[in-house]
């Protein structure tokens, strides 16, 4: 399993019966999680000290509970491989969440690495370009152009492209370092096919179930394999990575690691890896909290 073990500002504190204990900064918040099907009982005492919870509902969706949290705060990451620091706005809203997928800071930086030693071996004005799709808040698009390249970022939500920019200027990105798309992700795939353009590394984020900004219905066992191999045609005779992670809990790492070996290796070599990737539990050297799948293809 992949960690996202180098945080500071983020940790999972506890996590029993359904429900995670997480401090996000200054705050401790509570939310479910399918995943803790365990009861080991509330004996941290940090169980009665939170600022938010997210009660499920039986019908369905849920609601937040507050106490001393405000509205918006800030958390920051140190993305080790582009020594830099990362800051990103935090708000909780509907569904649970808070603007971040913290277990992602494994992918971060792995694709930071990457993208920092191939940019040593470029000449000083040629540029990695990559594209994000299900780009969200932006926390893949943030660490990837600090680390030094140009990032196509594509979402269907305007609310959300809006929260990336936020993140970027927090975080220091330069203003010609993001492209910002409000779209739907296979129409922008397919014009791009048709524009010729192509990109140095490509990153996925799919969600389970979504509707485009013109009510497109997307339902990703149907959608995301079609989309990949489309998404493939866009990296350059040079590709660097392409990665998809998966909070769908039917495609586990050798489903997304079938797609990218049918996709991509097949045709142009390479090797794939899938993993589940997870986040530790403070206080102990052994338990992971499983946060989904995530697949990486390198050439």
């Amino acid at each position: 399993m992949w960690t996202a073990d180098n945080w500071n500002d983020y940790k999972v504190i506890d996590c029993t019966d359904g429900e995670k204990l997480e401090r996000w900064g200054d705050y401790l918040l509570v939310r479910p999680d399918p995943q803790v099907i365990w009861q080991t009982g509330h004996k941290n005492p940090a169980w009665k000290k939170t600022n938010g919870h997210y009660h499920r509902s039986q019908k369905g969706g849920g609601e937040w509970e507050f106490r001393d949290l405000p509205k918006e705060w800030t958390i920051n990451y140190d993305l080790s491989p582009a020594g830099k620091k990362l800051c990103f706005h935090l708000k909780p809203f509907a569904f649970k969440h808070t603007g971040i997928f913290p277990e992602q800071a494994a992918n971060w930086d792995w694709a930071s690495e990457l993208i920092v030693r191939r940019k040593k071996t470029l000449p000083g004005d040629e540029r990695i370009k990559v594209l994000n799709l299900f780009a969200y808040t932006g926390g893949a698009t943030v660490s990837a152009a600090v680390s030094g390249a140009f990032v196509t970022h594509v979402d269907a939500a305007k609310g959300m492209v809006a929260w990336a920019k936020e993140n970027a200027e927090s975080s220091g990105c330069g203003h010609d370092s993001i492209r910002w798309i409000v779209d739907d992700c296979l129409k922008f795939v397919e014009r791009e096919i048709r524009r010729g353009n192509t990109y140095d590394a490509i990153i996925m984020d799919p969600p389970s179930y979504g509707r485009g900004p013109g009510g497109e219905i997307w339902k990703i066992e149907d959608a995301v394999f079609p989309l990949i191999c489309k998404a493939a045609q866009l990296l350059s005779d040079a590709p660097l990575f392409f990665l998809i992670n998966s909070y769908t809990t039917g495609l586990q790492p050798a489903v997304l690691s079938y797609m990218l070996n049918t996709a991509l290796t097949s045709k142009r070599g390479g090797q794939v890896e899938s993993s589940e990737i997870g986040l530790p539990i403070e206080g102990s050297d052994t338990l992971i909290l499983p946060c989904g799948a995530c697949g990486r293809w390198t050439p």
